[in-house]
């Protein structure tokens, strides 16, 4: 059995384009917030994770719209959780030369940014535990 050969209640194409669009959304205000496809954030390796999120966001949308459920939800839940946790550790203690958005908690696009991903992941969570996992195949030795 593949991936996507038989999908839970629930998680059928609605499921997938929702999420789909959800996380295209998580990279737009990521794409917004650091300014523009092209644009690195500093310090380099924050503006390399916005990269790496937004790159994974596109693949999680195409996996969920090809019907690699199993996989697309797993890529989006990482997609909702990594930014809400990089939220809060840049909001709170701060980030090793990253210091410009401690205590900025209300920032209108953060705020976006966080009900976007709470509404991806708290799709995505359900429908990844209850997407049907593959399951080797049994070779047999025919007579």
């Amino acid at each position: 059995m593949s991936d996507h050969a038989v999908e839970p209640p629930g998680a059928g194409w609605a499921a997938r384009w929702a999420g789909a669009l959800l996380c295209l959304v998580v990279a737009g205000v990521h794409v917004v917030d650091q300014g523009g496809v092209t644009a690195t954030r500093d310090p380099y390796y924050i503006g390399i994770a916005y990269h790496v999120l937004e790159i994974a966001a596109v693949v999680a949308a195409v996996l969920l719209l090809a019907g690699r459920v199993r996989a697309g939800w797993l890529l989006a839940a990482g997609i909702a959780a990594g930014p809400i946790l990089g939220y809060v550790l840049s909001r709170g203690p701060g980030l090793p030369d990253y210091r410009d958005d401690v205590g900025n908690w209300t920032e209108p696009l953060g705020l976006a940014s966080l009900a976007v991903e709470g509404a991806l992941f708290l799709l995505a969570v359900p429908l990844l535990v209850h997407s049907p996992r593959r399951r080797p195949r049994r070779h047999t030795a025919r007579p």
